[in-house]
């Protein structure tokens, strides 16, 4: 796109503030903003502005979904579904999505949230480290090399690849393993400006785990599965500690039921535990927040006594290649979220914010599900498959990961 192209796109939606800084720039950072500039879609951003304050999810008719207990399941079930599994995972078709682009800025830690450095037993690994180990386990077990796909985004790409460097890939086949990195989306002010960075460029922030999809099929991942005939692949965050991403389990049920996705959970911990659930809307399987219920619907039980809104989103995730190349070229819906940002004014002076003051749009993983008729769920114990690391301290903190990790390994040596 030419440069006239560009300023007379930025007038035509009204973002003469940056045309205006371009003008004062010197060429090299001018060059930058402009390239920057022919690939931000404008008139997605418009929209998505004027939509902010929609809500997604406010129509729709609530149900109960359908989930195996894991813990439920005869010997004879077990035994079938695991067979299943293993056989799928044996042939090579089977492969592991991390999504790792977010930085460890919370838990004090410079750099990639990867990199977090976990004080379990018998000494402290890296978060990547602990799933290249956990990928290794299974790669032996079942005599394949599991292809990894890992997610970066712009800011921690390059630290994440110089830290699978350093430390030799964790023993992993390097061939094996594929970087990509997640799309972004400009930050809009209150008042639907573009944001000057202080590194001269528009500010952009990842636009949510939803995006994976749309970055698989623009880096060229979901080319790589297909050349090597991959058909399952699990995706999960790098910061759950004890994340089982090679359960033969899970794929072993879904290919039963005949689903194209899956995913694992757990039961809430209580009631009106502030997680998003699962459940059916308008016939079709969703993950709602938890605002979305009512309080008799949140309490309400079956025959059982168990909640029928208790299956908790864990990110633990299962899709066919299939599924993966269909939502790829869906476009999901974007959530807004209201942040605090830093940015230039019209005189390149800093302007620091101490409130929000700009809206981020991401989109949600789970919003896919609806895509399809319906899902596989296997629920699981919590110390089982959940052991996230989100805050500094007290609940899904460092810490309780830590006793999780060190009492799951202390049961299943």
């Amino acid at each position: 796109m030419e440069e006239t192209k560009v300023i007379s796109l930025l007038k035509e939606y009204h973002q003469e503030h940056i045309i205006q800084a371009l003008s004062h720039m010197q060429e090299e950072k001018r060059e930058g903003l402009l390239n920057q500039l022919k690939d931000i879609d404008l008139e997605q951003m418009k929209k998505l502005y004027e939509n902010k304050n929609v809500d997604y999810n406010t129509d729709g008719k609530i149900t109960p979904i359908s989930y195996v207990d894991k813990q439920r399941l005869s010997k004879e079930q077990l035994e079938k579904y695991v067979a299943i599994g293993e056989q799928k995972i044996k042939s090579g078709k089977y492969a592991f999505a991390t999504m790792a682009g977010g930085q460890g800025t919370r838990l004090g830690c410079h750099g990639p949230k990867g990199k977090f450095m976990l004080d379990i037993l018998p000494e402290p690994k890296s978060l990547f480290e602990i799933l290249a180990n956990s990928l290794k386990r299974a790669n032996q077990k079942y005599d394949v090399s599991i292809p990894w796909y890992i997610m970066t985004s712009r800011e921690n790409n390059q630290d994440t690849i110089e830290f699978f460097e350093e430390n030799q890939y964790f023993g992993y086949n390097k061939k094996d393993i594929m970087f990509f990195t997640q799309n972004e989306l400009p930050l809009i002010s209150e008042q639907g400006k573009l944001l000057l960075g202080e590194d001269f460029l528009i500010k952009e922030a990842a636009d949510g785990n939803g995006g994976i999809f749309e970055s698989m099929l623009r880096s060229g991942v979901l080319a790589d599965m297909n050349k090597r005939d991959i058909q399952w692949i699990f995706i999960g965050s790098v910061d759950n500690a004890i994340l089982q991403m090679v359960d033969p389990l899970l794929l072993g049920l879904t290919i039963s039921q005949n689903h194209e996705i899956a995913s694992k959970t757990v039961t809430k911990a209580n009631p009106h535990e502030r997680v998003g659930v699962f459940c059916k809307k308008n016939g079709l399987p969703k993950v709602i927040e938890y605002t979305e219920l009512s309080e008799e619907m949140a309490e309400q039980t079956d025959e059982n006594g168990e909640l029928l809104y208790g299956e908790s989103h864990i990110m633990c995730n299962l899709f066919s290649r299939k599924a993966l190349e269909k939502i790829s070229k869906e476009k999901l819906a974007y959530h807004s979220a209201f942040k605090k940002a830093n940015y230039l004014d019209e005189n390149f002076n800093l302007v620091v914010s101490d409130k929000p003051n700009a809206y981020k749009f991401e989109a949600f993983i789970f919003d896919s599900f609806e895509f399809f008729d319906d899902i596989t769920i296997l629920r699981s114990k919590r110390e089982e498959e959940f052991a996230p690391i989100k805050n500094k301290e007290g609940a899904d903190s460092p810490e309780t990961a830590k006793k999780l990790y060190n009492d799951f390994w202390k049961l299943n040596k």
